[in-house]
Parts: structure tokens; C-alpha cells; sequence
């Protein structure tokens, strides 16, 4: 029996140790190459995730678009130039 309260002590010992490596973590985020960063960050409101999803849908549409152009140049007009250059 004293072996399990044994086990269950190192595992206990091993759990603290885990806890306060994340809190010594914690409490250094904020102090290096880009705490004042951190610091300054704060969640958007709804209106302003509401742009920047719109924003980058829109650019996500216009890249498709742009990539889907230049298949169709590459399949269908590019042969006919090289078939009107003799090639």
C-alpha cells in the first residue's frame, strides 16, 4: 500500500513541476523581443472582424480568379499562338 502512496506522490511532484514551468512561461510572456506588442493587443470587435473577413474573402476571390484566367490562357490561347507561329 505504501507504494502506491509512493507512485502516487511522484506523480503528484511531477504535476506541480509541470504547473509551475507553464507559470514561470506565463509570467515571463510580456517581457521580451515583442511584449509591448502582446501588451497592446486586444480582440476586435465585431465590426472590424466583420471588414477584415470580408477583406480577405475578397482577396481569396480575386487570387482564384486571377489563377483561373491564366489556366484558361494556358489551355486555350496559348496553343493557338503557337499553332499561328508554326511551332
Amino acid at each position: 500500500m505504501s507504494r502506491v502512496n509512493e507512485e502516487h506522490k511522484g506523480l503528484l511532484d511531477k504535476a506541480w513541476a509541470v504547473q509551475h514551468k507553464i507559470e514561470e512561461r506565463q509570467q515571463r510572456i510580456g517581457k521580451g523581443k515583442y511584449g509591448r506588442v502582446l501588451k497592446m493587443t486586444r480582440k476586435p470587435t465585431n465590426e472590424e472582424y466583420e471588414k477584415t473577413a470580408k477583406i480577405t474573402g475578397a482577396g481569396m476571390m480575386l487570387i482564384g480568379a486571377l489563377g483561373f484566367v491564366i489556366y484558361i490562357v494556358r489551355e486555350l490561347v496559348a496553343p493557338w499562338i503557337l499553332k499561328a507561329l508554326g511551332y
